[in-house]
């Protein structure tokens, strides 16, 4: 199938699923991360979690309240920090 066709195709599925026609094939739940959960178990305030892991308050905050998701890069580092947070904050010392 040349690629002109699978996009009418794949654009043509999407409609028959949003107008309840058909059902997707697979549902893409994103994963998530507790990052104030992270931040508490280090008793860290947001500006000092920011600080130490080279990140913004304002991007912790919106985090913690869900106005934005960290994208997948930042998904990572959040959960190296929640296994190995010292290693982490030298890390981004050195």
């Amino acid at each position: 199938m040349t690629f002109g066709k699978e996009l009418i195709q794949s654009a043509e599925e999407a409609l028959a699923i949003a107008e309840g026609r058909m059902e997707p094939a697979a549902v893409f739940i994103p994963e998530t991360v507790d990052v104030a959960a992270i931040r508490k178990r280090q008793k860290l305030s947001q500006a000092a979690f920011a600080k130490r892991y080279g990140l913004s308050a304002g991007t912790i905050k919106d985090w913690e309240q869900n106005r934005r998701q960290p994208d997948r890069a930042a998904m990572l580092l959040l959960k190296v920090i929640e296994q190995a947070p010292d290693m982490v904050a030298r890390a981004i010392r050195a």
